[in-house]
């Protein structure tokens, strides 16, 4: 005779340091996983607090009032599905990223995070203490758990060992951040864990923006021959059923496939469309005002924008200077129109004249040069942080990775702003971007369908538009070398000599390397945006702002 059970895949968006917030969704996903006749459900790691919760670990008052959460939700155990949550859990002089298992009004089991990562967006070393890898399995109804915490699942050790001890299902809570290659790597750590333990697996992954970070979902089952046998969709919550069946002494996920994850320029869209729209709705901003230029990032921010919180709470701003193009007006007006948002004319042009006659006196003798043109950027600037007092909607910046990378941006002026969509973005990636939103609209998005980026804004060639036939390639190699070359610097960490090796022109290569470095200052003060790629600039390149290193190989 078989045994049977019912696991729920808790798939739910916690808010970091609302404990409370946390408790409430978690208990309402339980009464859910209960209607559906779950026997256990299954939330992500530190569900509790949110992840990541950064120096918050520091406060006692946050350690007590997680704790009391965790022993709150085991006393709601004596009837119904058993849980198990993650949450920081403090014993004596030590804090631990724990996993409980509570059932029958009682924590049953505490398992603690043997494996602190401390690359990349992780630094959990700085707060935690590693678990003891002596770990004994969960018993629960008829099945033997093996409970591990993230990143126990990626590095040997921990799975073997609850295998060794007669685990016959793995379970692993995470809070794995979006990025391109996460799937994949996800999968193959898995696969590793499955294929060293002849188990089945259990991925359960959180649904949130937080701050640089996206957490997309995604969870799965990962069968003990390595075969992902269940999926929970991404960039969506909700409570997923697997069922399990034991047979031959061993158990198996018997549920129908689940959902199609999806991939490319739409996998980095709805990640970046995601942020936004929890960025902007847990800092309780009414909205967003954007400076429209009619150029490729801003008609793509735009668009994100509108998908994330609709167009109601979009405002775009064109401030054209004597500079600006007729096409570039007439763009911006247009994109303004297919999106549905708010959208008026500023010019800037009076604001130029003064500034050129309060400066007349100490620039006399002098010819115009960058200083003017970051004048113009910087009274553009002023100009949306005014509206962003004013109403109280945030400024959403425009810049995309390149011009990041390289500092082709003008400092407290089209820096200026609390979010960057487009922070971890290629230039290259904008144009492929706009044009899969144009070809697509999911459902789960709040804007139109259709061509919503006119066709012109991303044919025509790219300028700031700051001096007379200005085009960006004046200053800056073609988009095309240029993001090849950054790729192989900051995601790759690649030397001059390498890259050059690979058929680039070493005097390009040189140019981008220092531009990239005497940037690092502005990175410092820009706003933060979404990872998307495996190096972004904050969280994972830390260079020193002050730096003579320079690759002379």
């Amino acid at each position: 005779m078989s045994s049977r059970l019912k696991i729920a895949i808790a798939q739910i968006s916690p808010f970091v340091g609302d404990v409370a917030g946390n408790v409430a969704k978690i208990r309402a996903a339980r009464l859910e996983a209960a209607a559906k006749g779950a026997d256990l459900v299954v939330f992500c790691e530190l569900v509790i607090a949110g992840y990541p919760p950064e120096d918050l670990l520091r406060k006692p008052s946050f350690q007590r009032a997680c704790r009391e959460a965790v022993e709150a939700l085991a006393r709601d155990t004596v009837e119904g599905p058993a849980l198990i949550v993650g949450a920081p859990w403090r014993e004596g002089e030590a804090l631990y990223n724990a996993a409980f298992l509570l059932h029958g009004g009682e924590i049953r089991a505490i398992r603690r995070k043997v494996k602190l990562p401390n690359y990349g967006v992780f630094d959990e070393p700085r707060h935690f203490t590693p678990g003891p890898l002596d770990i004994e399995i969960v018993r629960y109804k008829d099945a033997n758990l093996g409970l591990m915490v993230c990143e126990d699942m990626w590095l040997p050790g921990v799975g073997e060992r609850l295998a060794e001890r007669g685990a016959e299902i793995l379970i692993a809570p995470h809070g794995s951040p979006f990025r391109k290659t996460a799937l994949e790597e996800r999968t193959a750590a898995a696969r590793e864990r499955t294929t060293a333990t002849r188990l089945p697996l259990i991925f359960v992954n959180q649904f949130a923006g937080q701050d640089e970070v996206v957490f997309e979902g995604a969870s799965f089952v990962m069968d003990a021959i390595g075969e992902v046998v269940f999926r929970a969709p991404q960039f969506e919550p909700g409570v997923f059923i697997t069922e399990w069946e034991k047979s031959a002494n061993a158990w198996a996920c018997v549920s129908d496939p689940g959902a199609t994850w999806v991939a490319g320029e739409e996998m980095v869209y709805r990640a970046v469309v995601q942020s936004v729209a929890d960025y902007i709705e847990r800092n309780r901003f009414p909205g967003v005002v954007i400076g429209l230029s009619g150029g490729v990032d801003s008609a793509l921010t735009a668009a994100i924008a509108v998908d994330a919180l609709g167009a109601s709470r979009v405002r775009c701003v064109m401030m054209p200077s004597r500079y600006t193009a007729r096409e570039s007006l007439e763009d911006a007006e247009e994109c303004a129109r297919r999106l549905g948002v708010s959208y008026e004319t500023l010019p800037i042009e009076p604001a130029v004249d003064a500034f050129a006659i309060v400066l007349a006196p100490a620039f006399a003798g002098t010819k115009p040069d960058t200083t003017e043109e970051n004048i113009q950027s910087r009274i553009r600037g002023v100009i949306l942080m005014a509206l962003s007092n004013k109403f109280g909607s945030m400024v959403l910046t425009t810049g995309n990775k390149s011009e990041m990378s390289v500092g082709y941006a003008t400092l407290y002026g089209d820096m200026n702003g609390g979010y960057n969509p487009l922070k971890d973005i290629y230039k290259t990636e904008v144009f492929r971007l706009c044009r899969w939103r144009n070809a697509n609209k999911p459902a789960a998005l709040k804007g139109p369908g259709g061509m919503v980026i006119p066709e012109r804004i991303i044919t025509k060639a790219p300028s700031a538009e700051l001096r007379a036939n200005q085009r960006d390639e004046d200053s800056l190699p073609p988009y095309a070398v240029l993001d090849a070359i950054l790729e192989r610097l900051v995601e790759k960490e690649m030397s001059v000599r390498d890259i050059v090796a690979a058929g680039f022109d070493e005097a390009t290569v040189r140019r981008v390397e220092h531009m990239l470095y005497v940037a690092e200052y502005k990175r410092r003060q820009a706003p933060p945006g979404p990872k998307v790629t495996a190096v972004n600039f904050g969280r994972d390149r830390r260079y020193p702002i002050t730096n003579g290193w320079r690759d002379r190989t």
